[in-house]
């Protein structure tokens, strides 16, 4: 169940049953199931398909949004025009930086996916440039034993997407390398003048003479195979990294010798999530050298200065249901290692550095920290201490200098950097200076005591009052909506909690406590916590979020007859749950898609083994009633929740099915209750484009305020009124 913070290129398809996440492609969700958020760790983002990327290329003008009056409270214009930094790298001397830049489109007149733009600083006069690009910018990185950084995009005249390079001097860009089926990832050899892609196997199917085709499902799907290259004067040496299967990690070794890689039987997504397998590959022939007995979720390959040893960002064995462990082996061979199985925590990002010490950054529930750890599993201890803003993702110049990609409960992703010496990084963006005249709602962590005596976090963001201030914490209650992360293994920071989504900051404005309870089988609190909810769907993990909102209730922070439910993917499932099971407790619920048949589920999903493995642990067909009774449509007949069902047409994660199973047996077993089922055309598993994510932040806003605030509601209209909910639409020409 994989969220949408689990996507970790927007070239894999789709996002797991749930979401980093990322990294996925940041809080863009990003994202069973997951959260649909990036997240947040998630967050997210729900893969770009070709045609998404190509659409957004094409349309890759400038669009004006409509001035907003500031000060002001956070509004859903304001979240449809927030932006935020994505990927960032530092050159070597620390002179530079380069980094992506998510640009959302004007809903009001582009429905595409966000732009992504790249920009160079100079860091001696703190001047930032645009670099002009015809395309999107992807898999930024810095050249080795070279001034510069490298990218993927497609230019006009470009038949596929090639390798770029950026002169952060002159910001002159030039083509390094085309292939003809195009780049979806790359890794460079020490040299800077070598390197190995990935790219999608040529199928070379015949030509149909009919004027249709149709689609053969899970059949005829391109491998992703690996190259490398070797760059000259004359037409690049380019040879074939000769494994079977798919392709998708790559690391070389610090001499260049050797190339770790990682390979699934298949490229079917459920391999991608728990069949990858690391080979080590002579960089020179192309031939497997050796394979490393690795089981499990993988998310990163990196080698020691000696080249002995591989530290992989990995599961702890088959059955755990994230990639946050640090498993060392022999680069010879042989089975990972565990090197702090005690850890209560997760670590996000790993790097082995020049002394032999892993690097990290590591959640430890809503918080987190940049650390070192011996390769032993010794003298864990942190740099920058968990408790401040959130880190997500780290680079390093020679001379120590450390960038960040950050985000606080007052910003989205912005770029931190920590000069040597320093304690601390510092915040050298700012992409949304006008978040400035934002009025902010108090966000806190909370912690509770579940049932059966568990100890259970989350976070809580205060309303604001009338005026746009911070209430008083002690003049509760307040209606309140519960935003349930997806995955289950996914969890929430202590940063920026606001999304198309996520209510967060827009909810808080409009008088809303928002509560985000990290239930059991959240990540960042150890492998047994994790692995607490396993074969136990919707059991004790969703009472965890009950018992939350008995504890704001007994604070007297919650209005119990007010209760309202959202989450995506998994959190779609536990709002099916709650709007059916626990129907007595909630007034309101928005269920993005999510599950309602844990058996049908199992038959339409593209992850059936993730499931099994790291979730229910059960067979279906051994369990069939134990299923059923842990689905919502088993439940209908409790329903009193007026619910309003969201999902994308295209979504292969959890088949839109699911969400048409729980409206149909509501609208006949129940058919007094208020229901509404939302399409969104050519969105998956989470919305990317621009209108169909305003659509559901319009929509969400207005079901919870109908049915948490007015005291006699009525389902409201299919058609959104725009100025009652505070969006002007300008006249057209």
């Amino acid at each position: 169940m994989n969220d949408m913070n689990k996507m970790k290129s927007d070239t894999i398809p789709g996002i797991p049953y749930a979401g980093l996440a990322i990294l996925l492609m940041m809080l863009w969700f990003n994202p069973a199931c997951g959260s649909t958020e990036a997240a947040v760790d998630t967050a997210a983002e729900p893969a770009v398909t070709e045609e998404a990327v190509a659409e957004r290329d094409q349309n890759n003008d400038a669009d004006e949004f409509p001035e907003l009056e500031l000060p002001s409270v956070m509004t859903p214009m304001h979240m449809a025009r927030l932006q935020q930094v994505g990927a960032v790298a530092i050159s070597a001397d620390g002179d530079y930086l380069a980094y992506t830049r998510i640009v959302p489109r004007n809903p009001l007149t582009h429905n595409t996916p966000a732009r992504q733009e790249l920009y160079v600083m100079d860091r001696e006069t703190d001047e930032t440039h645009k670099v002009e690009l015809e395309g999107r910018a992807g898999n930024l990185q810095v050249r080795p034993g070279h001034p510069t950084f490298t990218f993927t995009s497609r230019g006009e005249n470009d038949d596929a997407v090639s390798l770029y390079e950026l002169d952060p001097v002159s910001l002159a860009v030039s083509k390094l390398f085309e292939y003809e089926s195009g780049i979806m990832s790359y890794s460079w050899h020490p040299s800077g003048t070598t390197f190995s892609f990935i790219v999608r196997e040529d199928l070379n199917l015949p030509e149909n003479p009919l004027p249709y085709g149709p689609t053969v499902y899970e059949e005829y799907i391109p491998h992703r195979e690996a190259y490398i290259a070797v760059l000259g004067d004359d037409k690049p040496e380019v040879k074939r990294v000769e494994v079977e299967g798919t392709v998708y990690l790559m690391s070389w070794s610090p001499s260049g010798d050797w190339l770790a890689i990682s390979r699934t039987p298949t490229p079917n997504i459920d391999d991608f999530y728990m069949f990858q397998e690391v080979v080590v590959i002579d960089g020179g022939t192309g031939r497997i050298r050796n394979n490393i007995d690795n089981e499990g979720k993988l998310a990163q390959i990196t080698w020691s200065p000696c080249e002995g040893y591989l530290a992989l960002r990995a599961g702890n064995s088959i059955h755990d249901p994230i990639d946050g462990r640090i498993m060392v082996v022999s680069s010879e061979g042989g089975t990972p290692n565990n090197i702090y199985p005690d850890f209560k925590g997760k670590f996000e990002q790993i790097a082995w550095t020049d002394d032999g010490l892993i690097r990290f950054i590591a959640s430890e529930s809503t918080e987190r920290g940049f650390g070192v750890i011996k390769a032993d599993g010794s003298d864990f201890s942190y740099l920058v201490e968990p408790g401040g803003p959130i880190l997500n993702n780290f680079s390093m110049a020679d001379d120590g200098t450390f960038v960040f990609v950050v985000d606080t409960p007052v910003h989205p992703r912005e770029i931190y950097v920590m000069e040597p010496g320093f304690e601390k990084p510092v915040r050298v963006t700012d992409t949304n200076p006008w978040l400035a005249g934002i009025h902010m709602a108090e966000q806190v962590v909370v912690s509770y005591e579940a049932r059966d005596g568990r100890n259970i976090e989350g976070l809580l963001i205060y309303p604001l009052d009338e005026s746009g201030q911070p209430v008083d914490v002690n003049s509760g209650p307040w209606p309140t909506i519960v935003m349930v992360h997806g995955g289950p293994e996914a969890h929430y920071s202590n940063g920026w909690l606001t999304a198309y989504s996520m209510p967060g900051h827009i909810g808080a404005a409009r008088g809303f406590a928002v509560f985000y309870p990290n239930y059991r089988g959240s990540t960042g609190r150890g492998i047994e916590f994790i692995k607490s909810s396993q074969s136990d769907l919707a059991g004790a993990e969703f009472d965890d979020v009950v018992d939350g909102v008995d504890y704001l209730i007994e604070r007297g922070i919650t209005d119990p007859e007010r209760v309202g439910v959202t989450g995506g993917s998994y959190g779609g499932y536990a709002t099916a749950w709650m709007s059916t099971r626990y129907s007595h407790r909630f007034a309101a619920g928005v269920m993005f898609v999510g599950i309602s048949n844990n058996i049908s589920k199992w038959g339409t999903s593209d992850i059936p083994e993730e499931l099994y493995l790291v979730h229910s642990r059960k067979r279906v067909w051994d369990h069939w009633q134990w299923n059923l009774e842990r689905s919502p449509i088993y439940h209908v007949g409790n329903s009193q929740t007026p619910l309003l069902i969201m999902h994308g047409e295209q979504d292969t994660r959890v088949h839109p099915a699911q969400s048409l199973e729980l409206f149909r047996h509501i609208k006949v077993r129940k058919p007094d209750v208020p229901l509404r089922l939302v399409w969104y055309p050519n969105e998956g598993h989470g919305n990317v484009r621009s209108t169909s994510r305003f659509d559901y932040n319009l929509r969400m806003l207005r079901w919870f305020e109908t049915f948490l605030k007015e005291d006699q509601p009525e389902k409201p209209s299919f058609h959104l009124d725009f100025e009652a909910l505070g969006v002007t639409i300008p006249e057209k020409e």
